[in-house]
Order: structure tokens, then C-alpha cells, then sequence
């Protein structure tokens, strides 16, 4: 199962509907130097807002929702969202 990645220009919180990335600016302050947090994601299922790093962004890493009643599995593939299959 798969669903388009938006994009949103301006941070705009009331507008990251479920899909959608804020690239953050300063990003090498956010996290480790290695692999800082580039962007705010929010889950493609339930909606909650989280960092993600530059790995996640780039489909290297694979993330999971942190949010309290959802934990929806999925991975960034070009300007898709791959969900884990179920197992």
C-alpha cells in the first residue's frame, strides 16, 4: 500500500494533513551531526507530527508513529509513502 508525499512550503501547522513534509531550516542544529532532523512529518494514517531525519527523508530508514494510538510502519520512496506490509 502506497499514498503521495505533499510537500508544504511555509509552516503552516493547521495545513500538514496526513502525508505531509515541512523541510526545517538550520538543519544541522536538530539532532546528531550525523544524521540530523531535517524535516516535520506528519504520520500518513493518523495525522501526529514528528521530526525526521535526513536518513528518513531520503528512504534510507524506515519510521514508525509515535503517536499514542497509531504506530503505522512506513518508509519514503521518491514522493511515495510505503506502509510495512503486514507480516
Amino acid at each position: 500500500m502506497s499514498a503521495d508525499l505533499q510537500f508544504l512550503e511555509e509552516w503552516i501547522p493547521e495545513r500538514m494533513d496526513p502525508g505531509t513534509v515541512f523541510v526545517l531550516e538550520n538543519q544541522a542544529k536538530l539532532g546528531q551531526a550525523h544524521n540530523p532532523f531535517v524535516a516535520v512529518m506528519s504520520c500518513p494514517r493518523c495525522g501526529t507530527l514528528g521530526l525526521i531525519t535526513r536518513r528518513q527523508l531520503y528512504g534510507q530508514e524506515a519510521m514508525i508513529c509515535g503517536g499514542e494510538a497509531c504506530s503505522a510502519e512506513y518508509r519514503l520512496e521518491e514522493d511515495r509513502i510505503c506502509f510495512r506490509r503486514a507480516q
